[in-house]
């Protein structure tokens, strides 16, 4: 059977981000009704790299596939690979770089906008990569974003990054001299960062912020201190068995019972209506991050549902 074959510039040129944001809501209400399974990231590793694989299947989709990727001095490369829900036979497999950092993107969007304030209107962001890029125009997308402060160690990118961001938000967006002054009077606080130590501080917080946290998908990572987990008063995650093996951000917070994770809610299950998100305006609330399958195969099979329609790609043999 023939399947479909789509490269990074066929993924750019086909994935919008309400697509996305249409995609990974989807995705993850079918997980939070039961109707989709979701399967954590496994890792294998050499001496000098590393795979990374997760997968999920939803029924009422008709789709099932996997993530996977990897890690070396030479840099990282991502595949989604889908399959028919009935026959089982490989549909598409899809260059996924771009696609992952559009995801994680909507990811944030779904939970800014079921969790931030409605009138929330000032962000501020650490990070001025590739992420932090799709952070921003995902929040955009959803809060009418009036002003935004970013904060990053390197100041040639953090100008560029700036220059290039505002434009596209429409509105403006503006280096942060210190860490704390991307946190402070801002109603949406974003971590998009690589760094191994909290970047974030709980005391530069105001009350009802809510606050994306995606950097860190391992334990010995944090970009967060102990003190903005204990004032956020709403937790989610996408997915608590990940965060069991992934969330270093909550590990201190874990260990030390400032949090315990029968308190932590899902996405999914707040996406479905099945659990309560934010019920004061001065709520601190916190989305922690860690990139599911099931939102990279919902993505996915809408990117290929527009490939087909736009007779876009490339179709091969098995």
């Amino acid at each position: 059977m023939p399947f479909l074959l789509l490269n990074e510039s066929d993924v750019r040129g086909l994935l919008t981000m309400d697509m996305a944001l249409e995609a990974v809501e989807e995705g993850l209400r079918k997980v939070g009704l039961d109707e989709a399974m979701n399967i954590p990231r496994a890792r294998a590793q050499t001496d000098h790299a590393m795979l990374h694989v997760m997968s999920a299947s939803a029924k009422t989709l008709g789709v099932m596939g996997y993530k996977a990727y990897t890690t070396s001095r030479r840099g990282t490369s991502f595949h989604v690979g889908l399959f028919d829900g009935k026959s089982g036979e490989l549909t598409a497999i899809v260059q996924a770089d771009y696609l992952g950092q559009v995801r994680t993107g909507a990811a944030s969007g779904v939970a800014t906008r079921l969790l931030a304030r409605p009138e929330a209107a000032t962000v501020g962001l650490y990070g001025a990569g590739k992420q932090a890029r799709t952070q921003l125009l995902a929040v955009c997308q959803v809060r009418a974003i009036k002003n935004i402060a970013v904060y990053a160690r390197n100041p040639e990118n953090l100008k560029t990054f700036c220059e290039q961001m505002a434009p596209l938000c429409q509105c403006p967006v503006e280096p942060a001299a210190r860490p704390e002054d991307a946190a402070r009077g801002k109603d949406i606080v974003i971590t998009a960062t690589s760094s191994r130590d909290p970047v974030l501080l709980g005391e530069w917080l105001e009350n009802g912020a809510h606050l994306n946290i995606i950097g860190s998908n391992f334990l010995a990572k944090s970009e967060i201190d102990v003190a903005t987990v204990r004032r956020a008063q709403v937790i989610i995650v996408d997915g608590k068995e990940q965060a069991h093996i992934e969330a270093g951000d909550f590990r201190e917070a874990i260990d030390t019972g400032a949090l315990l994770w029968k308190d932590v809610r899902e996405l999914s299950t707040l996406v479905a209506g099945r659990c309560k998100g934010r019920e004061t305006p001065e709520q601190i609330t916190l989305f922690k991050s860690l990139g599911l399958a099931i939102e990279d195969v919902a993505t996915a099979a809408k990117v290929v549902a527009r490939a087909k329609e736009k007779n876009v790609g490339r179709w091969l043999e098995w």
